[in-house]
């Protein structure tokens, strides 16, 4: 029973053995029959061997043997098994493989790489196995398998190489798909919180904001416009020069264009500046609708990001629609049709090629391409974009040819070119207003609608021909109703090429028209017209104001100090009254500016704009009522309702009757005998003064009839003195011209108030105090005056010596 065991066991440990699959057959012994019978035992499979390295073993023949799988597990190259069977304890034993010995164990075991020898026969006396060089069979089975076992075992080495570019592979699709995840998340997270893309945008723009003149004429419309205009209703030719102009690949990208940006890239890297962007419809869109104008990298995230939600909602030609419909075309114009309505005076389903191609030009730089801005440059743009057709085959060859020697005509009537400075000033009043933008607006103003025009065309034909000589590169102008309404407002010579409205916006030193607030404070204080002031050096503290011409002439009316413009009666009059009385007397006549009370405000050095200089000369048109400077009378909604009317832009009487008739004589005498004879507009009566600002940076004229209060500046924008231009010179040509273009139908008309003379007792007598009842008559008035003032409270003793003198020295002086 213990042979039969060993046996068995040996058996046994032969079938784990074979458990690899070889193609050398491995020749057995002759196994007892009880053994040969039992076929169940041969169909067992044997298990997987460990492993393990026999003693005396080289690792190089252990992978070989492994390598080796045999073909049949126990089939013999004997046949048919031996009768005799094993017999008696088997000792240790070599099994020769090649040159190398291989033992059995000491219990009789196999080992598991025992049994992939390459050939094994009994010995003689058939109790042992031994490899033999011999067989012809053995020797070519042991090189196949030998050379088969390196090829394998360099493939299982793999190089790292291979082994880095799995592990990017492997690791690269996980980041990947965790990214594609995130990606989805936060894109469906945006679609659900971003607005509505169909509402978005109509709360950063204001809605159709209709301006309107006194009249009742449309001065222009800005905007969105509320009707859209379908994908079915474009022109087909519009589509085309926008998507070869804007984005090629809109149809086959999926909001964002990764071959777009790197063309881009290479092409800004080759050219070393911008040429193109990389920004598809869909991302230009998503700006528009939900972002602000910043250019952060985060914002550009947030582009990409809706623009991915954009085109998950909604369709090519849905996004292609809204885009026509939101984008900026300039001049206030928002949207296709607004664009076509304004520069071609057509629908936007009426415009030619040539005009397609301007409106598809627009977008990159509405302002820069514009063509109310620009006509020769919007139609180079223009060109540009049909040679982009030309090339995205949209059109063939003859129709670019036909179309470049045919090129649109703009709209007869451009609003910008005369009224560009008037709509911009509405706009931004309406929002200073508080109106929201949620409403179709129409604003009602007290323009008149040709006066502006003539105005706009009179300040650029006067700068264009004579500015260049006068070194004068600007000029402005106001033309105010006697009740404060704006009539006309000029802020530049040309707006197309600056938008900078100096007649509101810029603060200038006014000279010498500040001059009647002084004289008026002076006549508050009991001075008349005919008040003798000595006109001579005056000094300071270290300053010493001069006469323009350096010529002083000793005593002089009122009058005639205020038609000649002389400095030092001015200053005399400011120290005398207080400059604290003189500032207090501008504001209240209408000027808002903050004025610094110091000696030097009598010549006019604190800065003020020309609306509120033009204003504070009103009261002296008017009667003495102060009023507020206004161009809007009203604002409704499209429905009529009116969300503002200005009731009344008075705030009361700011100058007494007999004052006005006062000031109305002596700025009369500027307009007959003195530094603004040139303004004259007969048979209007007219009253008016001149002002130059130091070293000629500045030239004013402001001037009034019974009808309207007009002032006209003139300088540079960067302060650079013109040649010796004064207010009496190009400013007072414009003004003429201004006003006799307002006067034009109007019947003449005195100036408020009768003649100062016939006004009783002049002025009423205040109560003296008692300080002034101990120094009457004041000598201290009469040594800041000067000379040799014959005159009680500026009253002359003698009034027909007073006009022998003015008829004298005013009427028959020289200029």
């Amino acid at each position: 029973m213990s042979r039969i065991r060993v046996l068995v066991q040996s058996f046994l440990d032969m079938l784990k053995g074979l458990g690899r699959k070889s193609r050398t057959a491995i020749p057995t012994p002759r196994f007892p029959e009880t053994l040969r019978k039992n076929e169940k035992m041969r169909r067992i499979k044997p298990e997987k061997p460990r492993r393990r390295r026999v003693a005396g073993q080289s690792s190089r023949l252990a992978d070989r043997l492994r390598q080796v799988e045999p073909e049949s597990p126990i089939e013999s190259v004997y046949g048919e098994p031996q009768d005799n069977p094993w017999v008696g304890e088997l000792p240790d034993q070599e099994i020769l493989t090649h040159d190398e010995p291989v033992r059995f164990s000491d219990d009789h075991q196999y080992q598991q790489n025992d049994i992939h020898s390459q050939s094994v026969r009994p010995t003689e006396n058939g109790t042992l196995f031994e490899a033999t060089k011999d067989t012809p069979a053995g020797d070519e089975i042991s090189g196949a398998a030998a050379k088969k076992s390196k090829t394998v075992s360099r493939q299982k080495k793999r190089s790292w190489k291979y082994r880095s570019a799995r592990f990017v592979l492997y690791w690269g699709a996980v980041v990947s798909v965790w990214c594609g995840v995130l990606l989805a998340s936060v894109v469906t997270i945006y679609a659900l919180i971003a607005e509505d893309p169909l509402k978005a945008g109509f709360s950063k723009h204001p809605a159709k904001l209709s301006i309107v003149a006194e009249n009742g004429k449309v001065i222009a419309e800005k905007g969105l416009r509320r009707d859209h205009m379908t994908i079915d209703r474009l022109p087909p030719h519009l589509v085309q020069a926008v998507l070869a102009t804007e984005d090629r690949r809109f149809y086959y990208h999926f909001g964002f264009d990764p071959i777009g940006i790197t063309r881009a890239v290479i092409e800004n890297r080759r050219a070393g500046r911008i040429v193109q962007g990389g920004s598809t419809i869909t991302q230009q869109l998503a700006k528009v609708l939900f972002l602000e104008p910043k250019r952060t990298y985060w914002r550009k995230i947030e582009e990409i990001l809706l623009a991915l939600s954009i085109e998950w909602r909604f369709t090519k030609d849905e996004i292609l629609e809204l885009y026509l419909n939101r984008i900026y075309f300039g001049a206030g114009n928002y949207g296709v049709e607004a664009a076509a309505q304004h520069y071609f005076g057509k629908s936007v389903s009426d415009i030619g090629l040539f005009e397609a191609a301007i409106l598809a030009g627009l977008i990159k730089s509405p302002s820069y391409y514009a063509p109310t801005r620009n006509l020769e440059r919007a139609l180079n743009r223009g060109k540009l974009v049909l040679a982009n057709m030309y090339d995205y085959g949209a059109i063939t060859e003859q129709v670019y040819v036909a179309t470049l020697f045919d090129p649109p005509e703009l709209r007869s009537f451009l609003p910008t070119q005369s009224y560009g400075y008037i709509i911009d000033w509405v706009v931004n009043l309406v929002s200073a207003y508080g109106h929201s933008s949620d409403k179709d607006l129409i604003v009602e103003t007290t323009i008149d609608y040709d006066l502006q025009g003539e105005a706009q065309q009179i300040v650029s034909r006067n700068m264009n021909e004579h500015g260049e000589n006068f070194s004068a590169g600007q000029g402005a102008a106001v033309v105010l109703d006697r009740f404060g309404g704006v009539k006309a407002l000029v802020g530049g010579k040309n707006y197309a090429r600056n938008q900078f409205n100096r007649a509101v916006q810029s603060r200038r030193q006014p000279g010498s028209t500040f001059k009647p607030f002084v004289f008026l404070a002076a006549l508050e204080r009991g001075l008349t017209p005919e008040s003798l002031v000595y006109d001579g050096p005056i000094q300071i503290g270290d300053w010493i104001p001069k006469n323009y011409n350096n010529r002083y002439y000793g005593d002089v009316t009122l009058r005639r100090a205020l038609a000649k413009s002389l400095n030092t009666v001015s200053v005399r009059l400011a120290q005398w009254v207080g400059s604290d009385r003189v500032v207090r007397a501008a504001h209240r006549l209408g000027v808002n500016s903050k004025l610094k009370s110091h000696p030097s405000i009598a010549l006019g050095t604190s800065e003020v704009s020309l609306l509120e200089l033009t204003n504070a000369y009103v009261p002296f048109s008017n009667g003495g009522i102060g009023v507020q400077s206004h161009i809007i009378k009203s604002i409704k909604s499209s429905d009529g309702q009116v969300l503002f009317r200005r009731k009344s832009s008075s705030f009361g009487r700011v100058i007494p009757p007999h004052l006005v008739s006062a000031m109305n004589d002596m700025l009369s005498a500027t307009i007959i005998a003195g530094t603004g004879k040139q303004a004259s507009i007969d048979p209007h009566p007219i009253a008016g003064k001149t002002g130059t600002g130091q070293s000629y940076r500045d030239a004013w004229f402001v001037g009034y009839s019974a009808h309207y209060v007009t002032g006209v500046w003139i300088g540079n924008d960067d302060f650079t003195p013109m040649k010796r231009v004064t207010g009496g010179s190009l400013p007072t040509f414009i003004w003429r011209d201004l006003m006799q273009s307002a006067h034009n139908g109007k019947q003449p008309a005195a100036l408020p108030g009768h003649n100062w003379r016939l006004a009783g007792n002049w002025a009423p007598r205040r109560k003296q105090s008692f300080w002034e009842s101990i120094f009457n008559p004041t000598p201290a008035r009469d040594r800041i005056l000067g000379g040799d003032s014959r005159s009680s409270y500026g009253r002359p003793t003698s009034r027909r010596e007073e006009i022998e003198r003015w008829r004298d020295r005013v009427l028959n002086s020289s200029d």
